[in-house]
């Protein structure tokens, strides 16, 4: 596969260009996945949608884990439970993606579950306008049949992964291992970025 060399910069501008191309639905949900660097990435695309006249929400898949006693059912280091068990998928389904569906109510909750404390965060929903955008980061996004008009996926070497992956996260491994195997991210995502120097990332031609 080509990539084309590009500065982080022209790199969020290019994705804003596309998501301001993309109709509204009247809400456009757009999913940033990757192991590590999603939410950087995420976050650069919300002031210049805003300046553009796209209102937009960010949503982090870290505010929709499910509480400790089921994530850490196998033990707290269980690669496989990573995989399958942690991320609330029917939550962010109910919550956020739904919700901005066509005849949704447009009303999105920006987190759900605080992870560090173990407690539902509480939060009170906030309402996206039609024609808003929803951004949404987070790792082992796809293949899951989340409904999303328009999907990222960072995608890392075994090598960087590991250099980038901070040290007591390296028991997750196998997780991102089999990600690449059973969903094959690289080829699912509608953008497939190379970002193993998040200074210098690369687009799949």
């Amino acid at each position: 596969m080509k990539y084309r060399p590009i500065s982080f910069e022209r790199l969020a501008g290019e994705l804003v260009e596309r998501i301001l191309a993309l109709p509204g639905t009247p809400w456009v949900r757009i999913a940033i996945d990757g192991a590590v660097g999603a939410g950087a990435l995420a976050d650069a695309l919300v002031d210049p949608l805003r300046v553009n006249g796209r209102p937009a929400q960010r949503v982090s898949t870290v505010d929709f884990l499910k509480p400790a006693s089921l994530r850490f059912e196998k033990g707290r280091q269980d690669p496989e439970a990573r995989y399958y068990d942690w991320l609330d998928e029917n939550a962010l389904r109910r919550e956020v993606l739904e919700p901005l569906s066509p005849g949704g109510t447009g009303l999105v909750l920006p987190a759900l579950w605080d992870a560090e404390r173990d407690r539902a965060t509480r939060m009170e929903r906030t309402e996206l306008p039609p024609g808003g955008v929803l951004i949404a980061d987070g790792e082992l996004l796809l293949g899951r049949g989340l409904p999303f008009e328009l999907t990222v996926h960072l995608a890392l070497s075994t090598g960087a992964l590991r250099r980038r992956l901070p040290e007591d996260e390296h028991w997750a491994l196998p997780a991102f291992e089999q990600y690449e195997r059973e969903v094959n991210p690289a080829e699912v995502a509608d953008v497939l970025v190379r970002a193993d120097d998040p200074r210098h990332p690369a687009v799949a031609a």
